[in-house]
């Protein structure tokens, strides 16, 4: 389906809850990818008082009195993009100010060190900010803690399904417990701005890490790709699928070596199917599986396709899928494989290559069957890495190697022929033996009688033969797996 087309009056309409859960889908979609329908919402969000705040402060901010803090942009002059933002394909390269946003939604706060209130918790300071909303660092007095608040975008509050999947992305999170994924404390999906509450966590992303220093070894991605993979399992077990696992979503915590998938804003139940029948893409791009590409329902072998994405870019230091449109990448997603991996960095295994190969299958048949599988393979893979000698290469890793799978279909061949041979072998002396007649110099009409008895027994007793040598025939040739040293 068409996404909404720029029109004042679905913004109206949507302000005062009047779409229908299809229309507020589409104009979600399109808010997302128009910056200017945005700045149109938002002055239709708030009164004439609010804004004329943040105008004087933005020309207190153009004039040189004023700076944002941590340098960030503002609401209507477009900000730059930073190389691996894929949020800026459908984000119309404008993000909130946080110097609007602390102006214009937060409650004042009577503690001078403070930038405001959201409930009890006192907000000290901006941490960052994406596509869809603000984080923010606060304190809560009760608990004597330090968390981290996520606020959603003032263009998304307005919209009832926007705010529906920011209250699902808590239930969905609050509901998997484990140490590879960020978890909530806290949400409030009624305030003006629906907020959720996290751990406060001294980290970085894995895209800010790839930004700052590119290529990573291959041990830290295995380290990385590990955590990740158990985190999703943990996603999984729980019968959901993240949809959007990408570096940006990928947090590194520092001085340790612990990594935490966060941001489930576009997990759904696995039976959810919502988003097929709007007709909407969700994801980011460079990321996303080629059955998600396409519309398509997609189960937890979606996550495994990114999650090869994201160990790609790790070692490339870029996406295996690029192109100049939004639609030139969903169409490599779904039709061109990716570069292999020792052409973009000469120090890539080749078992390490085969491995991110099959989570690139385009075909979700044809890729592993779960994370935890994954997970397990790149842990064992990770051990051989650092002791080759002690830990031999995992027998899921080796077998995806070029020499081992040609190895594999000619051993298949041979055993075929030879099975397939001697089985023609028996049946042939079988048929002579059948076809031999019966002399009748050779005794009597009750030898006769015996002799044919006896061959009734012994041709019941040769199908039977036949039909065990078939089936152990059909499960050699379907099972065969010729080993070969690494």
């Amino acid at each position: 389906m068409p996404t909404a087309r720029c029109d004042s009056t679905l913004l109206e309409h949507a302000l005062s809850e009047q779409l229908s859960q299809q229309d507020e889908e589409q104009l979600a979609a399109h808010l997302s990818q128009c910056d200017a329908c945005q700045r149109a919402l938002e002055a239709m969000a708030a009164d004439g008082a609010h804004w004329g705040t943040i105008s004087n402060a933005l020309k207190a901010e153009a004039s040189g009195e004023h700076q944002p803090p941590h340098g960030a942009g503002s609401t209507l002059v477009p900000r730059l993009r930073s190389v691996g933002d894929e949020d800026d394909e459908f984000a119309g390269g404008h993000a909130l100010d946080p110097t609007d946003f602390i102006v214009d939604f937060l409650p004042p706060s009577e503690n001078a060190d403070s930038l405001g209130r959201l409930g009890s918790i006192e907000i000290r300071e901006f941490i960052g900010q994406g596509a869809h909303g603000i984080v923010l660092k606060g304190f809560q007095d009760e608990l004597h803690r330090l968390v981290a608040v996520k606020v959603m975008a003032p263009h998304l509050a307005s919209i009832v399904a926007a705010r529906q999947r920011f209250a699902r992305e808590a239930r969905a999170t609050a509901a998997i417990v484990h140490p590879n994924v960020m978890p909530i404390l806290h949400v409030d999906s009624s305030a003006r701005l629906p907020f959720l509450v996290m751990p406060y966590v001294d980290c970085e992303s894995l895209q800010e890490r790839l930004d700052r220093e590119g290529p990573l070894p291959i041990g830290d991605v295995l380290r990385i790709a590990v955590q990740v993979a158990r985190g999703l399992a943990a996603a999984h077990a729980q019968g959901l699928v993240h949809r959007d696992v990408k570096p940006a979503n990928i947090l590194l915590e520092r001085g340790v070596e612990r990594v935490m998938l966060t941001d489930f804003g576009l997990a759904r139940a696995v039976d959810d199917a919502t988003l097929t029948r709007s007709g909407l893409i969700a994801g980011t791009p460079h990321y996303m599986s080629p059955e998600q590409a396409r519309g398509e329902s997609v189960d937890v072998r979606s996550d495994l396709f990114s999650l090869g994405s994201v160990l790609y870019a790790m070692t490339a230091g870029r996406p295996p899928f690029r192109a100049e449109t939004t639609y030139g990448i969903l169409r490599r997603v779904t039709d061109e494989p990716a570069r292999p991996l020792g052409e973009l960095n000469p120090l890539t295994p080749k078992w390490f290559d085969a491995l991110v190969g099959k989570l690139l299958e385009k075909s979700a048949a044809d890729r592993f069957r779960s994370a935890e599988e994954v997970a397990q393979a790149l842990e064992d893979s990770l051990a051989h890495l650092q002791q080759p000698e002690v830990c031999p290469l995992p027998q899921l890793v080796s077998d995806l190697l070029p020499e081992r799978r040609a190895m594999r279909s000619r051993g298949a061949g041979l055993l075929a022929g030879i099975v397939l041979g001697g089985l023609l072998a028996l049946v042939a002396v079988m048929t002579r033996q059948r076809q031999d007649p019966v002399d009748p110099a050779e005794g009597s009409r009750a030898a006769m009688a015996t002799q044919s008895s006896e061959r009734g027994t012994w041709d019941d007793g040769t199908d039977r033969q036949l039909e065990e040598l078939a089936d152990e025939a059909d499960a050699l040739l379907e099972a065969t797996a010729i080993d070969v040293p690494d």
